[in-house]
């Protein structure tokens, strides 16, 4: 993967799911891990 490639935001929910539930592989949990690592920082809120 490149350098500015990032997961989608869609990729990045379904990421998120599959770390939540408590049936999902570990081969699944590793690989959703690795995709939320690839997603772009959440913005910070604005100082005040």
């Amino acid at each position: 993967m490149a350098k500015n490639e990032t997961t989608g935001k869609k990729a990045g929910t379904a990421a998120s799911k599959v770390l939540s539930n408590r049936t999902s592989s570990k081969d699944a949990k590793t690989a959703a891990g690795s995709a939320l690592t690839q997603r772009p920082a959440a913005p910070k809120g604005k100082k005040r």
